[in-house]
C-alpha cells in the first residue's frame, strides 16, 4: 500500500488513530480565527481526491463553524412566547455549505473547488475549503482545472458539490421531480 492509502485509513477513525495529534490540533485550532489560511491540506489524500494539486494557484483555508441549530429572526409583531418560533430550527444548508460560503466571501478573487470535514468537538466543526485562483497562469494552462476560469461565484450560486447535495440534486428518479432546476423554480408549479 502507498502512503495515501495509509493516510486515508488514519482518518477513518481519527479520534482513535490520531489520539494525541487530534487533541493537539483541536487545542491549537480553537485559539485561531474562524477562517484561517493554512499551508497545505490536513488530509492530503482527500484533498487530492477532490482535485487539489500542490502547485501555484491552489489555496487551502480552514473554516470553523458552530454546531447546533440556527436561531431565526425575532418576528416584528407581537406573539405569545410559545409562538415566537425562534429556536429549534435547522438551516436547510449544511454546515459544510455555510463554511464554503464564508470562505468565498473572505477570499473574493478565488473560486471554491470543493471542501471536506477535518475535525469537530462539542461546540464546533472544522472544514477545509480548497480554493483556486482562476486568474493565475498556472491554473489557466492546466487542462484539468482551467474549466473553473469560466465558472465564477460557484459557492454563492450553489454549484459546489456540497451545495448541490443540500439542494437535493443528488436525488434522482421518483420523489425528486421538483428538485430540478431548483426548489424556487418549482414553487409555483403543479399546485
Amino acid at each position: 500500500m502507498g502512503y495515501y492509502k495509509y493516510a486515508q485509513e488514519q482518518y477513518e477513525q481519527p479520534k482513535d488513530n490520531l489520539d494525541e495529534v487530534w487533541r493537539q490540533r483541536l487545542i491549537e485550532w480553537r485559539q485561531q480565527g474562524a477562517v484561517e489560511r493554512v499551508e497545505g491540506p490536513t488530509r492530503i489524500p482527500k484533498a487530492r481526491q477532490l482535485g487539489y494539486k500542490a502547485k501555484q494557484g491552489f489555496v487551502t483555508v480552514r473554516a470553523r463553524i458552530s454546531r447546533g441549530g440556527s436561531k431565526r429572526k425575532r418576528p416584528a409583531n407581537g406573539r405569545r412566547p410559545a409562538a415566537y418560533g425562534q429556536n429549534r430550527y435547522s438551516p436547510k444548508k449544511s454546515k459544510r455549505v455555510i463554511a464554503e460560503e464564508r470562505v468565498s466571501k473572505k477570499y473574493e478573487n478565488m473560486e471554491v473547488l470543493n471542501s471536506y470535514w477535518v475535525a469537530e468537538d462539542g461546540q464546533h466543526k472544522w472544514f477545509e475549503v480548497l480554493l483556486v485562483d482562476p486568474d493565475h497562469p498556472q491554473i489557466q494552462s492546466d487542462d484539468d482545472i482551467n474549466w473553473i476560469t469560466d465558472n465564477r461565484d460557484r459557492a454563492e450560486r450553489g454549484l459546489t458539490p456540497a451545495s448541490r447535495e443540500s439542494r437535493g440534486l443528488k436525488n434522482r428518479g421518483k420523489g425528486a421531480e421538483k428538485s430540478r432546476p431548483s426548489g424556487n423554480a418549482n414553487d409555483g408549479r403543479n399546485k
